[in-house]
């Protein structure tokens, strides 16, 4: 979508005109990137200086990619970027409608973030949550606003998939609810809604796969090429379930799987052991360098 079609949107969030997304990560950066690729102005917040310069650098050359394969005019990507601006101070939530959270997958560090968002953002905006699999319902008890807290969860790579996982906590109201689904196909996206149970559908199905296939592993069933080998050539996924973990981060991998053990009280969502001891090892996948594969420095 671009500013002509913003400019004429009709639907429930065309009062939207800027968001703020608070977390510059892998999944905060793509979020900005999509938002603002729709028209729509981003304040992106991180902790610190240097994670902000690091999500607009990864922003841009994302956009250039971007450019290059669509064939954009030369003045898009910048136009676009431009309307990313990074900072450190949460308060730039405090004039936009929406705000998107997309930090760690730590409840402690998420409520207490809803905690903070809830008294700078105005009365009316939407905290929208990118959680993979934490209750929305819990972070929307972390408000005084439960009724406009909902999850967002977009899928990795952001610019490029195309679902959004809509989950409405126990208080979600309808209005919430529809806005953030005319935002989400205001970006080009697809939304479904799930209900609020943990690892909604995305993860509640493809993180046992995952940990699964660590356990294949673990126990000598086949080599880590073989494994997903098997699930690439024999079952038409694009990625392997060892190198999805590694894109993924193995630490996130085993957060969701804890959620999901604890939440839903089942020993089959155990963690398999490799997984944890190589969380513990800092073996994370492609954002370390090493994880279920190797990732040498370019």
């Amino acid at each position: 979508m671009n500013a002509v079609t913003e400019a004429v949107h009709a639907g429930p969030s065309a009062s939207v005109r800027k968001v703020a997304v608070v977390g510059g990560g892998t999944m905060g950066n793509g979020i900005a990137q999509v938002f603002a690729t729709a028209g729509i102005d981003v304040a992106l917040v991180d902790a610190k200086p240097e994670l902000v310069e690091r999500a607009l650098g990864t922003i841009g050359r994302s956009l250039e990619r971007v450019a290059k394969k669509q064939g954009w005019p030369a003045d898009r990507a910048p136009g676009v970027l431009a309307r990313v601006r990074g900072g450190t101070d949460i308060a730039a939530a405090r004039d936009c409608p929406v705000v998107i959270e997309a930090v760690s997958e730590d409840m402690a560090l998420k409520r207490r973030l809803f905690e903070q968002l809830d008294g700078l953002a105005p009365a009316t905006a939407v905290l929208a949550s990118n959680t993979s699999s934490i209750s929305i319902t819990e972070l929307a008890a972390a408000t005084k606003r439960p009724d406009r807290v909902i999850g967002m969860h977009f899928m990795n790579p952001v610019p490029v998939m195309p679902l959004v996982e809509i989950i409405r906590g126990l208080a979600t109201s309808d209005a919430t609810y529809a806005l953030t689904e005319d935002l989400t196909q205001r970006l080009g996206k697809t939304p479904v809604e799930v209900r609020d149970s943990p690892g909604f559908v995305s993860n509640r199905i493809l993180m046992p796969m995952i940990n699964e296939a660590a356990y294949c592993l673990m126990e000598g069933v086949a080599s880590r090429e073989a494994i997903d080998a098997v699930m690439k050539l024999g079952m038409s996924h694009p990625l392997g379930p060892l190198a999805l973990a590694d894109l993924i981060g193995l630490d996130t991998c085993l957060s969701i799987m804890e959620v999901l053990h604890a939440g839903l009280g089942d020993s089959k969502y155990r963690p398999c052991p490799l997984l944890r001891r190589m969380v513990a090892a800092g073996w994370l996948g492609r954002k370390s360098g090493r994880g279920f594969f190797e990732y040498p420095a370019a």
